[in-house]
């Protein structure tokens, strides 16, 4: 079908189904639409040619012959308007979801944002909270705090004398936003696009759609923003007197308002006025650490942008802020990445490999082989390492990443969040206190984690439990070898081996023959003893037993047990 028929049949179908939406604009009160009378009227006839001037956006930049490159997304963002530069800011923070160059890209869109109005952000909270400003506030101040590109934050004092911060957001920008998705998400039915960026990583811009949807849905209601923040103060605050955040104030926080009480102090960056008010800047900076280890390794739920901006001093006590990007991790992934850093200080190409494969998905592309060359090269750089704390961890997750993508092996987005998460934290304790070895905490942090996850009685039961499995597997071996060697004398028995890679693989396999052939042979040997026991065969033991059988059976096991340990 030609382009402008698909584009035709498309403008058609969001006719029908825009007119299914319910609008933004019902359920703002009197007041609020007074407010935004020019911008509503706006946002009406924008929405009127919408979709063509999208189209129009799109084949100017020709994605459908050429795909996207980082600069071109952001200049498409940029002509596509303000909802896009918003949808781009919110893009150039999450490397779980485009590669770091798009990242890069997108972050030339985060620039100083127009105020919202004071008399609509107060109209927006009278219109969430049902109640007047002045019932609310005792004080509450015109001048934003600080305005971004969903929202924006107004200091006040409750009536109780609660210092807060109430962010509010601005309004038309969900509906705004909801619809132009609706219209993107068709416009990428025309052509799923992917393309491939310099360090050979695939992005396929549909499924980035399809995510960022979600991603911005959540960014939209604050009421996630706020469960974040409880989250992570019930959680991940193993001591509140050294280190804290701000709490929630829930009867003022809804879908569009979120309120949390305020922290009065400045971001760690201002190192010249901490020091001069007597702070310990490398105390401070261990307490940070500290507790972000303790978020990763001991919780599995860490603050994913900690960033110099999203950490507040006041009277010497840190405070973590702003819980838009919460990420997540497994015990299980915890133990993957610790396999992977043993593997480089052993020097281990196959336990790395190993690790890899088990952080992400290998595709039908993935060669083991190659892999395990890659990890090779990889370790020959770290050959002179001895431990963590000589090891820089950002890098080295950095590499891992990079052979993963190398060899079509598609790492979830938590190992990605978790890794731009620990780069951000690595940058704030460098311009901090320089001198704090983050990677020595590290060392200390995962030789505890080790020492409390062992277990002996656990670990004697789960050996128990493989002996157990490995003696009725082994019960069956003589009926296997029976069945085996019946079928190799029928002729029905075919083996067929295709070997790739080099000698260590196929020496490794003909290690398995000679030693399976070992096991049948004993096999065969215990069969046969057994049959003579119930002869007369001379010389007799004093029991009647032939002393033949005797000879046999133990040589026969004997046979088993050396050839089954060297299958190990």
């Amino acid at each position: 079908m030609p382009l402008n028929d698909k584009t035709q049949k498309l403008m058609d179908q969001l006719a029908s189904e825009k007119a299914q939406l319910k609008r933004s604009t019902e359920e703002m009160s009197a007041e609020l639409k007074k407010l935004l009378e020019n911008e509503i009227e706006a946002f009406r006839q924008r929405d009127k040619h919408r979709a063509a001037e999208m189209v129009a956006i799109f084949a100017k930049h020709n994605f459908y012959a050429n795909g996207f490159t980082p600069r071109e997304l952001r200049t498409t963002l940029e002509d596509l308007g303000p909802t896009y530069v918003k949808i781009g800011q919110i893009m150039s923070s999450r490397v779980d979801l485009l590669p770091q160059s798009y990242c890069r890209e997108l972050e030339k869109l985060r620039e100083n944002v127009k105020p919202l109005d004071p008399a609509v952000a107060k109209a927006v909270i009278e219109q969430e909270a049902g109640r007047k400003i002045d019932e609310i506030y005792a004080e509450f101040r015109d001048e934003p705090l600080g305005s971004a590109s969903i929202g924006q934050a107004h200091y006040g004092v409750l009536k109780d004398g609660t210092r807060v911060v109430t962010k509010v957001q601005r309004p038309l920008i969900a509906d705004m936003m909801r619809k132009d998705f609706l219209l993107l998400n068709k416009l990428a039915d025309l052509v799923n696009i992917v393309e491939e960026d310099s360090e050979g990583q695939v992005i396929d811009f549909k499924s980035v759609i399809s995510e960022l949807e979600k991603v911005t849905k959540d960014e939209l209601d604050f009421r996630v923003e706020a469960a974040n923040t409880r989250l992570f103060k019930e959680k991940c605050l193993d001591d509140e007197s050294r280190i804290s955040c701000p709490a929630v104030i829930d009867e003022l926080t809804t879908e569009r308002i979120f309120t949390m009480t305020y922290i009065d102090g400045c971001s760690i960056a201002n190192t010249d006025k901490l020091a001069a008010e007597g702070v310990d800047l490398e105390e401070l900076g261990r307490v940070i650490v500290d507790n972000y280890l303790h978020q990763v390794l001991d919780v599995g739920t860490f603050h994913a942008d900690p960033h110099q901006g999203n950490i507040l001093v006041s009277h010497g006590k840190p405070y973590w802020i702003d819980f838009g990007m919460i990420g997540h991790v497994t015990d299980k992934d915890i133990d993957l990445i610790q396999a992977a850093v043993k593997a480089l200080l052993l020097q281990d190409a196959d336990a790395l490999v190993n690790a890899v494969m088990g952080m992400g998905a290998a595709s039908e592309k993935t060669d083991r082989t190659k892999l395990t060359r890659d990890a090779e090269g990889f370790i020959e750089k770290y050959m002179t390492v001895k431990s963590v704390s000589d090891i820089n961890m950002t890098e080295v997750f950095d590499e891992v990443m990079a052979l993963a993508a190398r060899n079509h092996v598609s790492m979830p987005g938590r190992f990605t969040m978790l890794g731009r998460s620990v780069t951000t934290m690595e940058g704030v304790v460098e311009q901090l206190c320089p001198d704090l070895n983050i990677y020595s905490m590290l060392y200390a942090k995962i030789k505890e984690r080790a020492r409390q996850n062992t277990n002996l009685q656990r670990e004697l039961l789960e050996k128990g439990k493989e002996l157990f499995a490995a003696g009725k597997k082994a019960a069956k071996i003589p009926v296997l070898a029976s069945e085996v060697l019946d079928a190799m004398l029928k002729g029905k028995t075919k083996v067929s081996i295709e070997l790739t890679g080099y000698e260590e693989p196929m020496d490794r396999i003909g290690h398995f023959l000679r030693y399976t052939v070992l096991t049948l042979v004993a096999c065969v040997l215990f069969i046969g003893a057994c049959i003579l026991c119930t002869t007369d065969f001379k010389p007799l033991l004093p029991n009647g037993v032939p002393l033949l059988a005797v000879a046999g059976l133990v040589f026969s096991i004997a046979l088993a047990i050396f050839s089954i340990r060297k299958l190990k």
